[in-house]
């Protein structure tokens, strides 16, 4: 007789019953990696700036007042583009800006080889800037929206790590190889490498399944989840949320009763943190010159090891702390260390590279925060507009003390300069003691 034929098992993989409780799929992996590429290229373009400004002023004869403009013109970009295109992604999805942005970055990148003009240098950042701009609101939207509820924070978190990566990697090359004019503007356009193949990753990316719901298109949405995350939509995560709405309505909202305090807190937050940080660490030379350090290169190398270090260590207390504790802890250690940077202005060396170490080292894994709080504290509907918001308003927050900071050490000394700066992060404090909301257990498709 005939052997019965055998019937291979085709039962299918067995689905998550919700988006939070997805497993951690090559998916999940790709859409962290192109994240992850950009922040990367976001932290080599802001630091790369800050590492040649010295060999171009020299190189061009600039003035203090283009020197102020060229440190803060990508900052300046990364306002408009967060607060334009944030919107916008809640508008017509997360997906086209995903993509589209880096084709503008890859090419504003690559034409500063040939940007002798300082006019024409600027504009170009201020195009990077932009596109960057986009990428601060549907980069992390779009991470936040995919990543499964118990890896969100430390993904989210560690896109700080990744830009402190690039900065710091555009600092060490700046600094070593950026001696000549040549070898400077060679630098500034090298940022297109890393810009290009972030753009060639995420071809292919598809909607946001959270923006698809929110917009009605559930079926879109269940598809995507199954295909690529392998998990159903949940009760809650399946339930529309509020549709779009015009953009005017949609920046009320953000300050609407119930979202208004949200809104205030991380405008606060955000803009208290990262105001010293670009503003000290794009004039660096500046700052360690006033320091009188003997060797500053070898200095610049320890603080930006530090910066590196606390970054990632940094990702073990997002992890393991609740947001609204860490927050207001790193605040007053950050505002303590740049404080007696000011009281010890006139004191040796090591006195000052102390606190200076500990500032760099605090601030390095408190940044993590402004990757993970802001998609937190909004629902889908006025996630992008809200964290494009609070990453435009704190990029002007980061120009302003970056042009003004070079005029300060100038008429106030280094005391005066570290004084007003650690009052900007005591007002970070008081703010998170009175607003911070917890946040670590928000729900994806509904926020905080």
């Amino acid at each position: 007789m005939p052997k019965p034929a055998t019937v291979e098992s085709t039962t299918p993989e067995p689905l998550a019953p919700s988006l939070d409780e997805a497993p951690l799929r090559p998916f999940h992996l790709r859409v962290t990696a192109t994240t992850f590429g950009a922040n990367f290229s976001d932290g080599y373009a802001l630091g790369m700036i800050g590492a040649v400004l010295a060999t171009l002023t020299d190189a061009r004869h600039l003035s203090g007042v283009w020197q102020g403009l060229l440190g803060a013109s990508a900052l300046i970009g990364l306002f408009f583009g967060s607060i334009v295109l944030g919107r916008v992604g809640d508008i017509i999805g997360r997906q086209k800006l995903y993509i589209y942005n880096f084709v503008l970055i890859t090419i504003a990148s690559a034409l500063q080889l040939w940007a002798r003009d300082p006019a024409l240098l600027f504009t170009l950042r201020l195009l990077i800037g932009f596109g960057l701009g986009a990428d601060y609101a549907v980069g992390p939207t779009m991470l936040s929206e995919f990543a499964p509820r118990r890896l969100r924070g430390v993904l989210l978190g560690s896109l700080t790590v990744m830009w402190t990566v690039g900065y710091v990697l555009a600092g060490i090359l700046g600094t070593y190889l950026g001696k000549s004019q040549d070898a400077a503007y060679l630098l500034l356009a090298s940022g297109a490498v890393p810009a290009l193949l972030v753009l060639l990753l995420r071809i292919g990316t598809p909607e946001s399944p959270s923006w698809l719901i929110s917009q009605g298109r559930v079926a879109e949405a269940r598809d995507i989840a199954r295909k690529y995350l392998k998990a159903e939509l949940g009760p809650a995560e399946a339930a529309p949320a509020a549709r779009g709405t015009s953009t005017s309505a949609a920046y009320r909202e953000l300050f609407s009763p119930g979202q208004a305090r949200r809104t205030w807190f991380g405008t606060v937050f955000y803009s208290a943190q990262v105001l010293p940080y670009f503003a000290i660490y794009t004039f660096m030379p500046t700052i360690l010159a006033a320091l009188h350090v003997p060797d500053p290169d070898l200095q610049n190398l320890l603080l930006n090891l530090f910066l590196l270090g606390g970054g990632i260590i940094g990702l073990w207390f997002l992890q393991k702390t609740g947001r609204r504790p860490l927050t207001i802890v790193t605040f007053g250690i950050m505002t303590a260390a740049l404080a007696l940077m000011g009281a010890f202005a006139h004191a040796s060396t090591i006195a000052l590279m102390v606190p200076f170490l500990v500032y760099t080292f605090v601030m390095a894994g408190a940044s993590n925060l402004t990757q993970v709080y802001p998609a937190e504290l909004y629902p889908t509907h006025l996630r992008a507009t809200g964290v494009g918001f609070l990453n435009g308003t704190s990029r002007i927050a980061s120009a302003v003390g970056t042009f003004i900071l070079p005029v300060s050490l100038e008429h106030l000394g280094l005391s005066g300069s570290m004084y007003w700066l650690a009052a900007v992060l005591l007002v970070g404090m008081l703010v998170s003691l009175a607003w911070a909301p917890e946040t670590r257990e928000s729900v994806t498709t509904s926020g905080g």
